[in-house]
């Protein structure tokens, strides 16, 4: 596959001091890549650098190709042509990413309007109406004059996902998509993320602490510590035989249904026995 995004060398800085460093990575055309790290690690930073939302206080310094585009000698108002069109976001927090005083559908179909000049309110309504389908809404017809307060967390983040989906964009940036989701709403979120990828052939980063959440969806990955990369190969490769201590860690770290009990566990399973015998 070729080449979609292409990092090399990206340092952010703030007062001097680096929470990016000379990071690489690349993400072919349909492909995913993990980006996975703690907090504080530098993952949401470089997401943010390559749509180019950082603050007026940070400095970016490397490269970011896109489609053979350098993103980092765009003006605003040419990034702006790129952002959201060609590459979209979906934030961590679809509560506070949403506007409280806003259908769902209004803002869906005013980032639809955005991207493109010229489609009526009624046309763009009913391309709100046509993603909240896509992304699995149910009664959307009803629900896009709905608030955000009255959908449920994974709700939001499908109405998120469907505002990215807008503009038909070649490459997917989901950061935490999601953080605060039980166990079985993150599933959704995942396998529609997946989902999407496969229908309209976007590639995706997906950017995550959690490295149970990204083993399920990318097809690289990327492990980054204190504004490093420490790890990159294939899913496969990091899996199964990780080569730096801070991967290890963050692997033991992740629950296993397949393994042995702990001293505690075994202990109060023999105590809950004996007390009922």
């Amino acid at each position: 596959m070729s080449e979609l995004l292409a990092v090399r060398g990206l340092t952010v800085s703030f007062n001097g001091g680096p929470a990016v460093d000379a990071i690489d990575f690349s993400v072919p055309t349909g492909g995913a890549l993990g980006i996975v790290g703690e907090s504080g690690s530098g993952k949401s930073m470089a997401s943010l650098a390559i749509m180019g939302l950082l603050p007026p206080e940070a400095s970016r310094s490397g490269s970011i190709s896109f489609g053979g585009q350098e993103l980092t000698a765009l003006s605003e108002r040419r990034m702006r042509a790129v952002r959201g069109d060609r590459i979209a976001m979906v934030f961590q927090d679809p509560l506070s990413s949403l506007n409280p005083y806003y259908t769902v559908g209004a803002q869906i179909a005013e980032a639809y309007r955005a991207h493109r000049p010229g489609v009526s309110r009624r046309a763009a309504r009913a391309a709100a109406v046509e993603a909240m389908e896509r992304v699995h809404i149910r009664e959307a017809g009803r629900r896009v004059d709905d608030y955000p307060h009255q959908f449920s967390g994974g709700m939001r983040q499908r109405v998120m996902i469907a505002m990215a989906l807008g503009a038909e964009p070649e490459l997917i940036i989901a950061d935490e998509p999601t953080t605060a989701l039980d166990v079985t709403v993150q599933a959704q979120i995942l396998d529609l993320l997946t989902e999407v990828r496969r229908e309209t052939g976007a590639a995706l980063v997906l950017v995550t602490h959690d490295l149970a959440v990204v083993s399920e969806v990318a097809d690289d990955l990327v492990v980054m510590r204190g504004g490093k990369v420490v790890e990159a190969g294939t899913a496969e490769q990091v899996f199964s035989d990780p080569q730096h201590p801070y991967t290890q860690a963050l692997l033991d770290a992740v629950p296993r249904i397949d393994a042995p009990p702990t001293t505690a566990q075994a202990t109060s399973g023999q105590g809950a026995a004996g007390g009922g015998s």
